[in-house]
């Protein structure tokens, strides 16, 4: 190993290796448990070698911003009736995002997904249904509400104070609304 690569991995790095592996899950490239453990990896990297051992095998650029739609905003509302809503992949979130599930279920994941605001503002509403919100790590989580439970937190227990932050404010019925960095064991 050659003296360059036993350089301290700075916080912009850290963050740069993240983008590039979550580009990488929202095209396909990863799946959810090499995500996972890459992404708590370079979060908890300590040298510049550490960190590109994590993105070697992913292409060294990375694509553009996402393209803009007619409106040029993002969506900022999911509702299923006695149906299920899921939104995963590379997209853009909004600052403040509505989720309406009637006898059904929510699968809102973050993990491949630009999020447009610093703070980032969901409200889920579940009667009679299961909502699952995930979240990368990396990211600060504050949720409340009824029927809201969270198991997303920073394995290293912590987190820059510029984090991006997802808060969740939730009411659930006969239903439940959960937060999480990783999918639910199936």
């Amino acid at each position: 190993m050659n003296e360059p690569d036993l350089i301290r991995a700075s916080d912009q790095e850290r963050d740069v290796a993240a983008t590039r592996l979550q580009v990488a899950f929202g095209e396909g490239r990863l799946d959810d448990t090499e995500f996972d453990n890459r992404m708590r990896a370079a979060l908890t990297a300590q040298t510049r070698a550490d960190l590109a051992g994590l993105v070697h095998d992913l292409p060294a650029e990375t694509p553009g911003p996402l393209p803009a739609t007619t409106g040029s905003q993002p969506g900022r509302l999911a509702m299923a009736y006695k149906n299920s809503v899921r939104r995963a992949g590379r997209r853009r979130v909004p600052e403040r995002y509505l989720a309406v599930v009637y006898k059904g279920s929510g699968w809102l994941d973050l993990r491949g997904a630009e999020l447009t605001s610093a703070v980032t503002t969901i409200r889920a509403v579940g009667y009679k249904s299961r909502i699952d919100i995930l979240v990368p790590p990396g990211v600060r989580v504050e949720a409340d509400g009824l029927g809201v439970s969270t198991e997303a937190g920073d394995a290293a227990g912590t987190l820059s104070a510029s984090a991006p932050v997802v808060h969740v404010h939730g009411y659930a019925y006969k239903g439940s609304i959960e937060v999480s960095s990783r999918p639910p064991e199936r």
